[in-house]
């Protein structure tokens, strides 16, 4: 084996994954109605994408980057079934690579299962060496592997219900879906960091990551699938239970209501757009500034800006041009590439700015180029000040549960006054919606992971807890 061979393995990695995923049971020409799903949730995942449906027999399809790109339509409308799983990937580690890309499908003495995840088991390398210690081979240098491990595992198999029990060794974050030949499962993390929702679609049942998704094949909203539920759909219609540790606490990722999830979308209950218009609102309480117009940062700053402009009563324009062909930056893997498509991404428009004072408002600053560069375009095309404006919290701690802020040093705001990180980036002012904005939208005010802005760890105690050090050290 030559040394590019090599490079292709991943040995004892376990990459986070912030991803979407979508499935169906009991819904005729199932590869379509995936398609479909995922495609809406395109902005959850670019790397690579998957879909696996069970008819007659179990069939995949699967490649690397955007599902245009990955999954030809017409091959996933002619996979005859109505029972399929989907997932668009995103990784924060790892190589990129098509033995990666969910649903992963593996044959146990049970049949076949195939597992689509969106989230990070921080306990994953401790499982993955159990196994290795055992004699088990891994294919993936992804977390999820290991719940086909423990799937397949006779601990777990000859228990009364096999995916309730091995999801009760896992920890971390989680939203699954688990497909058999014969049914479709569900299971959320106790905390609940995930979004999952539930919908119906004439007989048939749909999971996906985002209402939109459901909006997008014609499935009628029924309700989120509970932390620590485990939602199973079968010949039998739907079967119901939870975990352990179920309804104790919740720890909602707050980061899918600042960027990640699409504003039509409903997530953890509430309507993303309204939370970030509400958002851009108290900012403008909070940090107003004298200015000529406001500006987005497109496309998950919009809502914000427009609340911001509402309040302040400062006229909105448009500051920045975005190119549809550009996905989105922060999930691009490789700083490098990243900072290489912003150029493309965004154009600033002159016309609009030139001469007057700025306000830009943006969803968040993390690690802080993507907006030095931004900042310096502005001026370049005649801005007279830039104020940024942002719709989060200081990120100043790294996450373990899927996103992609992997360590502290990488984030600007890490040991860095305000002050400081504005002259950072160039802006005249910079001013931060504070902890208290960010949950004033919510009644739960309790019920949400602020760990990337507070460094309180719902699992473990931050970055001194023993499986969080061992994670970070087999995932870096």
């Amino acid at each position: 084996m030559d040394e590019a061979d090599v490079s292709e393995y991943e040995p004892r990695e376990c990459p986070r994954e912030e991803c979407g995923i979508f499935g169906v049971y009991g819904c005729p020409q199932a590869g379509s109605l995936i398609y479909e799903g995922l495609f809406s949730q395109q902005h959850r995942g670019q790397e690579g994408a998957g879909i696996v449906v069970s008819g007659d027999k179990v069939r995949s399809l699967k490649g690397q980057g955007l599902l245009v790109e990955a999954i030809d339509s017409a091959a996933a409308a002619a996979l005859p079934g109505e029972i399929g799983v989907g997932h668009v990937r995103y990784s924060t580690t790892g190589i990129t690579r098509v033995q990666n890309v969910q649903p992963l499908v593996g044959e146990t003495l049970d049949g076949l299962w195939a597992v689509a995840h969106n989230g990070n088991l921080v306990n994953a390398p401790q499982l993955r060496r159990l196994f290795q210690d055992g004699g088990s081979l891994f294919q993936t240098g992804t977390d999820s592997e290991v719940l086909l491990h423990l799937l397949a595992s006779p601990i777990h198999r000859f228990r009364p219900d096999p995916i309730k029990s091995a999801c009760e060794r896992l920890r971390g974050s989680y939203a699954f879906l688990i497909m058999s030949e014969t049914t479709l499962t569900a299971v959320r993390d106790p905390l609940g960091f995930k979004p999952l929702v539930l919908g119906r679609l004439g007989d048939g049942w749909v999971f996906a990551s985002e209402t939109c998704a459901l909006a997008a094949v014609g499935a009628e909203y029924l309700r989120e699938v509970g932390p620590g539920e485990i939602v199973t759909a079968g010949p039998d219609g739907l079967r119901t239970e939870l975990l352990d540790g179920a309804g104790r606490r919740s720890a909602r990722c707050i980061f899918e209501l600042v960027y990640f999830a699409r504003p039509d979308s409903l997530v953890f209950g509430h309507n993303v757009h309204r939370v970030r218009v509400a958002y851009g609102e108290r900012l403008a309480e909070e940090r107003p500034v004298d200015a000529d117009i406001v500006i987005s940062v497109p496309d998950s700053g919009n809502s914000s800006a427009l609340g911001y402009s509402r309040r302040s009563g400062v006229p909105f324009d448009l500051g920045f041009i975005r190119s549809h062909y550009v996905g989105r930056t922060f999930i691009m893997p490789g700083a490098n590439y990243r900072a290489a498509q912003v150029d493309r991404k965004l154009a600033p428009l002159p016309e609009a700015m030139k001469g007057k004072r700025v306000v830009v408002v943006d969803d968040s600053i993390v690690r802080g180029n993507t907006m030095r560069r931004r900042v310096g375009s502005l001026r370049g095309s005649g801005a007279k000040e830039v104020h940024l404006r942002i719709a989060c919290p200081p990120i100043r701690h790294p996450c373990y549960y899927g996103i992609d802020f992997p360590t502290s040093d990488e984030l600007v705001a890490w040991n860095r006054s305000e002050a400081e990180i504005c002259e950072l980036v160039g802006a005249d002012s910079l001013g931060y919606l504070s902890l208290e904005g960010l949950l004033s939208p919510f009644g739960d005010k309790d019920s949400y992971c602020l760990a990337c802005f507070d460094g309180e760890y719902p699992i473990g105690q931050g970055s001194n807890s023993k499986e969080l050090l061992e994670s970070r050290k087999m995932t870096t």
